[in-house]
């Protein structure tokens, strides 16, 4: 563990955090909170309020505790109710060209992971609501005879309409309703990778990250569950969907490289691969900024 570690230097973790940073940045602006039974689930533009506020039988505004709130209508008291006023809002959002890359994938709205949701959410909407999203990620590694370890990673399709052509994990997806993390984590080792169930199975959860950032659409607040799964050295991984263009194993060393001094992962990948840096003795307390690191992988959302 001790010669791994040795491969770092503090100058390296200057990369690592400006990578935490680079998910974790919210632009100036103001955000109305976004209320269900008195609940604030989520942060919302003004200017998606004002368009939101055009369906007053889904959505008006309020105030709670003297601050101004977009509400749903109290005419919706179910789940259920609130999911189809709400949806049949967004598809003309969609037609629109408000509401763009549209998943047909439900995410749940909710205080708590585990709670009962309040509303479902079309994924493709969720940073519009600002509202806690949820993913699993996977890393795949190997541990090879010398004790050092490799890790598979996919470089996305050139043609998804999102981070086109970067690296990424072996296995990530967002968590919709209706699945535990474990259950979506065998779902997409098969539908990514084409991992055996049998294999999957063994992916071990190891925590969470989490980021914060805003973009033209909203505020993107998302828990990302980690998960490491080691693999045979003769396991190859193979594309299933379309989404990936190639699997590659490449040395923790390169990974890490890769990730201090370029942009070529997805962003939020990062954020998995640094814990499992840290989680591996890669980025020990003797680093300077090591506390820094620890406290930038999971930020309050």
């Amino acid at each position: 563990m001790s010669s791994k570690a040795r491969s770092w230097s503090p100058a390296t973790l200057s990369g690592v955090l400006e990578r935490i940073h680079e998910c974790n940045v919210v632009e100036g602006g103001t955000y109305i909170p976004f209320h269900i039974e008195g609940q604030a689930v989520g942060y919302i533009l003004p200017s998606f309020a004002e368009r939101l506020c055009q369906f007053p039988e889904v959505f008006c505004r309020g105030t709670h505790e003297g601050e101004e709130v977009v509400l749903t209508s109290q005419e919706l008291r179910t789940t259920e109710a609130r999911t189809t006023a709400v949806g049949k809002v967004l598809q003309r959002m969609r037609e629109e060209g408000i509401i763009q890359g549209w998943r047909d994938e439900l995410y749940p709205v909710m205080t708590s992971f585990g709670d009962e949701p309040a509303l479902l959410v079309e994924r493709a909407a969720a940073s519009r609501f600002g509202v806690t999203a949820y993913g699993v990620h996977v890393n795949g590694y190997v541990e090879m005879p010398d004790g050092s370890q490799e890790m598979w990673i996919a470089r996305r399709s050139r043609s998804k309409p999102t981070w086109p052509g970067l690296l990424d994990h072996m296995v990530a997806g967002g968590q919709p309703h209706g699945l535990s993390p474990a259950e979506n984590v065998l779902k997409e080792c098969q539908e990514e990778a084409g991992v055996p169930l049998a294999l999957a199975s063994q992916a071990a959860p190891t925590g969470v990250v989490s980021y914060k950032y805003s973009d033209e659409e909203g505020l993107r607040r998302d828990v990302l569950f980690c998960y490491d799964l080691k693999l045979p050295e003769d396991f190859v991984p193979v594309p299933q969907d379309g989404e990936v263009e190639e699997f590659m194993r490449l040395p923790i060393a390169e990974v890490a490289d890769t990730i201090c001094n370029s942009k070529a992962f997805k962003p939020n990948c990062n954020l998995v691969i640094i814990d499992f840096l840290v989680r591996h003795g890669y980025i020990t307390p003797e680093h300077p900024k090591y506390l820094q690191v620890l406290e930038g992988l999971r930020p309050p959302l």
